[in-house]
């Protein structure tokens, strides 16, 4: 009970010390307001689940509590090989998306883009990563070529939505072979930082040349159409308003369902490439370069092209994303291309499972929408997601959906 009580005390300061500059300090004009019962109401909770954590930890259902759900560490999940790596929850996800823009408000469904967008950002930061276990601090780039290719190709060479789709792909794709050969001889940190320098290149790259990117000021982007059909209330580029082409009513939601469903589509599919492509000799060629570099290149399996691989189908998947962004939107600018975008992304890929392709989608979709969810409470957004990071860490370190590791019996055995 001493020890319970001294414990609970000592991390109740420690909490009330973490916590009063986030949210006991708050800036008013030119001064600050000192809110003092907001940490320390914190710290009281945290004191609290610390004295009741301490007292359980030493009982006998605590022990088994603990045992229950910190019991199992390792790697990932074996599996016989052949098995199904899509859950049947994800299939029945999938047909219920498609009856979403039926239900929800042009705002959320706006959401429901944006979760989309993040999906394929994190299946793409998943193949290099995940996969392939290189660390890319700077994945936000690829999502900015993506975007910009349209956008700037909209502008230049009257580039239409769907040239700008395969367009935006393979120009991000060629981005990600020319970050991938300087790294070739790179690990850890060391590729880590050159990765980071990389994103925040192409960021001042698209700040500073004004005369072609606009700068500051950004790009407007030609909004997308349907076989010729604007979804506009008037033609603007030639074609006919969709609306007058079906005899229906204007709405301005017209847009937002058409990309999303184009967006679930895509997404759907490059999650099942994806899901095939690990059983295939390249994703085994990923995750061998993953485990041991020096063990996969003593197996004959070419480091080089496997590196260049992962860096450009990752890219790939995220210049995607980037062309659906800007199309969503109308406009890009590189504001929207930090790097806090990279560590969210990075976040995602982390707190879904290396590797794991279900958990990033189950990610992607709850870091989007969540905050969403939680504008009012909008100070707190950040130290939530915060602790839910370091909740995630201790409870699941290896992700919400363990990755599956696929073995091969030997013939005559189980």
């Amino acid at each position: 009970m001493k020890k319970a009580i001294k414990d609970s005390i000592l991390t109740g300061l420690v909490a009330f010390l973490v916590f009063g500059p986030i949210s006991g300090l708050v800036l008013s004009g030119y001064s600050i307001e000192v809110h003092a019962e907001r940490p320390l109401i914190m710290a009281v909770v945290v004191a609290l689940g610390r004295f009741v954590f301490a007292l359980l930890a030493d009982s006998s259902h605590g022990l088994k509590l603990s045992a229950a759900i910190f019991g199992r560490r390792d790697g990932g999940v074996t599996v016989a090989s052949g098995e199904p790596t899509l859950s049947p929850l994800l299939y029945l996800a999938v047909f219920a998306a498609f009856f979403l823009p039926f239900l929800l408000s042009k705002y959320w469904l706006g959401v429901a883009i944006l979760a989309l967008i993040y999906v394929l950002l994190a299946l793409g930061l998943n193949i290099v990563v995940g996969l392939a276990g290189l660390l890319d601090l700077g994945f936000v780039a690829f999502y900015a070529v993506g975007a910009y290719g349209y956008a700037l190709g909209s502008q230049y060479f009257d580039l239409g939505f769907w040239s700008a789709i395969p367009f935006g792909a393979f120009l991000a794709a060629c981005f990600g072979m020319v970050l991938g050969f300087p790294v070739l001889r790179m690990h850890g940190d060391y590729l880590a930082i050159v990765t980071l320098g990389f994103g925040e290149i192409i960021r001042l790259v698209l700040n500073n040349w004004v005369s072609f990117t606009g700068g500051p000021s950004g790009v407007f982007v030609q909004a997308p159409t349907l076989f010729g059909l604007e979804f506009s209330r008037r033609a603007k580029f030639g074609g006919e308003p969709f609306h007058k082409f079906f005899d229906i009513a204007y709405s301005s939601s017209y847009k937002t369902m058409f990309l999303y469903f184009v967006l679930l589509l895509l997404v759907v599919a490059i999650t099942f490439f994806v899901v095939r492509l690990r059983s295939m000799p390249l994703g085994r060629a990923w995750e061998a370069l993953r485990e041991d570099e020096v063990a996969c290149r003593s197996l004959g399996i070419n480091h080089v092209t496997t590196k260049l691989s992962a860096f450009a189908m990752g890219a790939m998947v995220g210049g995607l994303g980037g062309v659906f962004f800007a199309a969503s939107q109308g406009f890009v600018n590189p504001a929207s291309f930090t790097f806090f975008e990279s560590a969210l992304i990075l976040a995602i890929v982390v707190l879904g499972g290396l590797g794991s392709t279900v958990g990033v989608i189950v990610a992607a979709i709850i870091l989007t929408v969540f905050p969403e969810l939680l504008r009012e409470w909008s100070q707190y957004r950040i130290l939530l997601f915060g602790v839910a990071m370091v909740l995630m860490m201790v409870w699941r370190p290896r992700g919400l959906v363990r990755p599956k590791r696929p073995f091969f019996a030997i013939r005559g055995q189980k």
